[in-house]
């Protein structure tokens, strides 16, 4: 069965850093894009970051380029979103998505964002930035 168990949300000050895993199980991360998205309430759901795992190429919203930084430890199946200088605006449920990394990066090289219809989807996990 596969599974994508997000970790690490929690409620932070404006300026503070989270970090974010996403502990994969079920299957093998060759081939595979792991993103992270999120979704405010009331709001669209957005493609944060994605890693591929195969080359660690990386994609960033422009929302968050400078700030987040999105790693993958291969051996543990787990991928991390290391989040600084957080704002109110980055509190969502973030959840964590995996997909084959050519039509990922596909999507990013033609859309400008990760797709939507990603294969596997994690639960989520609350961060909440206070002001």
């Amino acid at each position: 069965e596969v599974q994508l168990v997000e970790s690490g949300g929690g409620l932070v000050q404006a300026g503070g850093s989270l970090r974010l895993s996403c502990a994969a199980s079920g299957f093998t991360f060759d081939h595979y894009a792991i993103g992270w998205f999120r979704q405010a309430p009331g709001k669209e759901r957005e493609g944060v970051s994605c890693i591929g795992s195969s080359d660690g190429r990386t994609y960033y919203a422009d929302s968050v380029k400078g700030r987040f930084t999105i790693s993958s430890d291969n051996a543990k199946n787990t991928v991390y979103l290391q989040m600084n200088s957080l704002k109110p605006e980055d509190t969502a449920v973030y959840y964590c998505a995996a997909s084959n990394d050519m039509i990922v990066f596909d999507s990013i090289a033609t859309m400008g964002r990760l797709p939507y219809g990603m294969d596997y989807w994690g639960k989520g996990t609350l961060v909440t930035v206070s002001s």
